[in-house]
């Protein structure tokens, strides 16, 4: 259980790192969670038009470990509904 506490701390303070280098960009959006990936990726291109890459993965999926500004991933279920947390990386 501590092994898992500071794994969750350490990936926390490692995600603030790095979005850290894409000043003046919001960072997250939980509010996204439960609608269309359509709708979703719509309204994050809406709200920032330098986030050009916001493809839509299948939860559970592999995905490089490569850190993007301009990249936002939407996590979908298989009726392309967002499950996660959209965040830029």
């Amino acid at each position: 259980m501590e092994k898992l506490i500071v794994f969750l701390l350490l990936s926390s303070m490692l995600i603030q790192s790095l979005t850290a280098q894409c000043p003046g960009l919001k960072v997250t959006w939980p509010e996204l969670v439960g609608i269309p990936a359509k709708l979703a990726r719509e309204t994050i291109q809406k709200e920032n038009s330098r986030l050009t890459i916001v493809p839509s993965v299948l939860s559970g999926s592999p995905v490089t470990a490569d850190f993007s500004c301009n990249r936002v991933r939407l996590f979908v279920n298989v009726l392309d509904f967002v499950v996660q947390v959209p965040r830029i990386g």
